[in-house]
């Protein structure tokens, strides 16, 4: 016979027998399977576990891998935050909900914490460590409260936290990670064994934080539906916990909507960005990069890229989720990372680099989740197998996911792929001749350098701005000679023809500095302004 949770009123006497509750009474889980709170030696694995992972991740933080646009914009971002400047250090346009880069702002103390020096990219990434750790241990947490035991649960967190990919992502400054670690936590809360409303309304609010981190966190919410209806009871308790949920939920999602509206920048209009606006251009008129089963479209590289890091975790999750749907217990972390698959493989989409951040987390979850379920199907009177076939499973392993992994994590340890970036940055603060007064033009990686090393904040412009904001051109009235410096980079000359200032820019100017290897190469440009149109 099934048992199902009742109501449990705290209050007593006659009102008792009327008021809801506020505690519901955990149902017995399934045979075999047992889920309890990180507490004691538990506790002390994981952190442990955390930690390894974590030494692994910094070490080299700064040298793998190259620095790209996004992780400087966010940083700019956040520096734009930390100071009072607005939530962009241009004007915001709602192209991301701000939440992720306002958590980055708050974590800027970090670094100095640790005497980080170099460039500012750095020290982003440093301040991101806290976030990968939530991640982690969220993880393991998540693995326990779907019933997998502490083997299991620890492969989960040591599946994610040691593939070549995971050390190669989560390094970067990137605002999926914060989504990503509010939504382990919204399902961790649902999952609870405890099952206090507040449990349900907290989860609610964690949601809403995750997708106001990174909005296409949105699409795994059908995953903590899924964990909350199973895990709230099948009575009168259940109302209130998709009630609590959804207060929660709202409560906080509000507020984004409601900054754009006081702002008067809900709808497009003449003269000033929208919400609904960036919305349109997100959903319809962005570029599509193609499917991912057309060789040569950019979604279909993008996941040769992740593949040539980590095949093992993709390969073996994506098998994983595919199995775990028809396991109950382990459905709600399938459903997530089924979606995101869908997603991703959507034809015509827009499929971005950091994509994968999301999805790893939940391939983790669910390649743990049917290790233990094989480990269960072993009879009771034959569990004497269960040590030989965990050796077993520990030494293929060892030989056949070690060396790739070792591999892939050797670049990630060693490389320095930032060499050229980090002695531009050093030359911008310590060369660059008249920086009191010059104006550049450089990428938004060393954006936040070129303002530190005291350049006005107004006279530093990412050059897709040059192009394309009027309020920057119209600080430059005649055009590319108003520049004097041009830090041209990887990204900035990756596709320039769309870009005539900026193209302008290359042509008109003498190289001064040259810094990394050739196909990396970041110039300190001097303009040409006598040069002829």
């Amino acid at each position: 016979m099934t048992t199902t949770t009742s109501l449990i009123p705290k209050a007593r006497g006659t009102l008792a027998r009327t008021s809801p509750t506020r505690e519901l009474v955990p149902a017995p889980p399934p045979p075999g399977v047992r889920r309890r709170e990180l507490t004691g030696g538990e506790g002390l694995l994981a952190g442990l576990l955390t930690t390894l992972v974590i030494v692994i991740l910094t070490v080299n933080i700064s040298g793998f891998p190259m620095a790209s646009d996004d992780e400087g914009t966010y940083l700019a971002q956040a520096w734009a935050v930390a100071t009072g400047k607005g939530l962009a250090h241009y004007t915001y346009w709602y192209d991301h909900p701000p939440l992720a880069w306002i958590q980055l702002a708050a974590l800027s103390w970090i670094p100095d914490l640790f005497g980080v020096t170099g460039p500012a990219v750095t020290a982003g990434r440093v301040a991101m460590i806290p976030v990968v750790a939530a991640c982690l241990l969220l993880v393991y947490l998540i693995c326990r409260r779907l019933g997998m035991g502490i083997r299991a649960s620890a492969t989960g967190l040591l599946i994610f936290g040691l593939s070549p990919l995971t050390i190669t992502m989560y390094r970067e400054i990137y605002l999926d990670s914060f989504a990503v670690a509010w939504m382990l936590g919204a399902l961790a809360l649902v999952l609870s064994p405890r099952r206090n409303l507040w449990h349900y309304t907290a989860a609610g609010a964690a949601t809403a934080i995750a997708v106001l981190s990174k909005e296409t966190m949105l699409v795994t919410l059908p995953a903590v539906a899924v964990a909350l209806w199973q895990n709230a009871a099948r009575s009168s308790t259940r109302p209130w916990a998709v009630g609590g949920y959804l207060s929660g939920l709202v409560l906080v999602g509000v507020f984004y909507p409601l900054y754009a509206v006081l702002r008067g920048e809900l709808f497009p209009g003449p003269g000033h960005v929208s919400l609904i606006g960036a919305w349109q251009f997100q959903l319809a008129n962005r570029s599509g990069t193609g499917s991912v089963f057309t060789p040569g479209s950019g979604s279909y590289e993008l996941v040769q890229s992740w593949l040539f890091y980590d095949p093992v975790i993709l390969v073996a999750g994506l098998l994983a989720t595919a199995a775990a749907l028809f396991v109950r217990r382990l459905r709600p972390a399938a459903v997530a990372a089924l979606i995101l698959v869908l997603v991703a493989i959507r034809p015509g989409g827009y499929l971005p680099a950091m994509y994968v951040v999301q999805l790893l987390p939940f391939f983790a979850i669910v390649t743990a989740g049917m290790l233990d379920v094989a480990a269960r199907a072993v009879p009771r009177d034959r569990r004497w197998w269960r040590p030989a076939l965990a050796t077993v499973a520990v030494l293929l392993a060892a030989m056949l996911v070690g060396p790739r992994w070792v591999a892939g994590n050797h670049r990630n340890l060693t490389a320095d792929d930032n060499a050229g970036y980090t002695a531009a940055a050093e030359y911008v603060h310590t060369s660059l001749p008249d920086r009191a007064n010059a104006t550049v033009v450089t990428d938004d990686v060393l954006w936040l350098d070129c303002v530190d090393a005291g350049i006005p904040r107004e006279q530093v412009i990412w050059f897709y701005k040059l192009d394309l904001d009027p309020a920057v051109q119209a600080r430059l009235p005649n055009g590319w000679r108003d520049v004097d410096y041009l830090i041209s980079t990887p990204a900035l000359r990756q596709d320039p023809s769309t870009l005539p200032l900026v193209t302008a820019l290359l042509t008109h100017s003498t190289l001064e500095a040259s810094f990394g290897p050739a196909d990396a190469r970041i110039e300190i440009r001097r303009i040409d302004k006598e040069d002829p149109a």
